[in-house]
């Protein structure tokens, strides 16, 4: 650099330029030599670095390489470039304002600590995306876990750039800091409480993007969509947006339907209450139509028969050999305690289907055929008088 100076000056020499002006003359040629260097070597970068490492990127097999090299990434790469070149060669430009020098080198270092963190933002951004491609990873709840990382990065950068500026080492910033521990806790209370759950969340399964949950204390009842360090947002059926906070989804209870779809399946769990006045031992004649139509074995006729029973068999068998039935989830038909209303008779099975309109096809096919037979078997559904009843009453 003595060199550079000292032929600077011959030429200026040789210019007759006056003494006293040659010292920042130079100076500033040298400033001017360094912006050019900073500015080629950043341009250097993004113009032969950048499509060389994208061409290798591209002929990988590999997806992961895509993500962590992406255009974002370099950009952010790029930007720590001419702080460093600032703050390796504007020591050579200021030899002796010894003062000025210490303020640019601050201002290089706040800067290269700013562009830093962007760079770990970029960073973070492309794991996500990354992990959002892996096939055991992209259901987890991760991006909570990305957020805080990137919080402690501020929290990291905001520390070295105070130490910077007041010209203390950062670890006894941070020792004061540990006196107001309790203030910060109180502050970062809910993010604090949202990482530990997003770990819970996530290393115990509990919860992925695209669960159907119900929770009902706090109106939620759809699908996960976005799971964040302080929200996790639910799609309702309805459409609407319900966020809940992480921490809500441990300490409280709610429903996860992912097994349900899981399963391929969706339980039907319905009662239809049959009037007591209309079961009894069935005649010859109702044992003959029951034999004739299937429904009851030949030598079970020649005991006695109750045509609930004879019912109730029908349907167990209706459930089994329906196409639209899980065969190998539980089908049964049971009876419940008698009530006022009659006995319940409960029809419990799965449909072939977790798909809401489909399911709920299913079960209304089923039920309507319920109550189209049941008076077959000399059974009537129990349900209370409407005033139609009455009136035929009084005539």
């Amino acid at each position: 650099m003595e060199y550079i100076r000292l032929f600077l000056h011959n030429i200026l020499q040789g210019a007759n330029v006056e003494f006293a002006h040659r010292d920042w003359i130079i100076q500033v040629i040298i400033l001017l030599g360094i912006m050019l260097i900073s500015y080629l070597t950043t341009q250097l970068f993004r113009h032969l670095v950048m499509p060389a490492i994208r061409k290798i990127t591209a002929r990988t097999k590999a997806t992961w390489d895509d993500y962590l090299f992406n255009d974002e990434m370099l950009q952010a790469f790029s930007r720590v470039i001419p702080p460093l070149v600032w703050y390796v060669l504007l020591p050579f430009a200021f030899t002796e304002e010894v003062q000025l020098l210490h303020f640019l080198l601050k201002a290089c270092l706040v800067y290269l600590v700013v562009v830093t963190l962007f760079l770990i933002n970029a960073f973070l951004k492309s794991l996500y995306e990354i992990s959002n491609e892996h096939e055991r990873l992209r259901n987890r709840p991760l991006k909570g876990i990305y957020q805080m990382i990137s919080i402690v990065a501020i929290g990291v950068g905001i520390i070295l750039i105070i130490s910077i500026l007041i010209d203390k080492d950062a670890t006894s910033i941070l020792a004061g800091l540990g006196a107001s521990a309790a203030i910060l806790m109180l502050v970062f209370k809910d993010s604090l409480l949202g990482l530990v759950a997003g770990v819970q969340l996530s290393a115990n399964d509990m919860l992925r993007p695209g669960d159907w949950i119900t929770m009902p204390k706090y109106g939620a009842d759809g699908d996960v969509i976005e799971v964040t360090l302080t929200t996790v947002k639910v799609r309702n059926f309805d459409k609407t947006i319900t966020t809940i906070p992480p921490y809500a989804l441990v300490s409280d209870s709610f429903q996860n339907w992912r097994g349900m779809r899981e399963t391929g399946g969706r339980r039907i769990k319905r009662s239809i209450n049959i009037d007591l006045n209309t079961i009894h031992f069935c005649t010859d004649e109702e044992k003959r139509h029951f034999i004739n139509r299937g429904w009851l074995k030949e030598e079970s006729a020649q005991q006695e028969v109750v045509n609930l029973h004879v019912f109730q068999t029908y349907l167990q068998h209706y459930l089994t050999v329906h196409p639209k039935t899980h065969k190998e989830l539980m089908i049964m038909v049971r009876q419940m305690q008698p009530t006022s209303e009659g006995v319940p008779l409960e029809i419990y099975c799965f449909s072939n289907t977790s798909e809401w309109p489909k399911y709920e096809q299913i079960q209304a096919e089923i039920f309507d055929h319920i109550f189209a037979i049941i008076p077959e078997f000399g059974l009537r559904i129990f349900q209370n008088p409407s005033g139609i009843d009455i009136k035929s009453i009084q005539r």
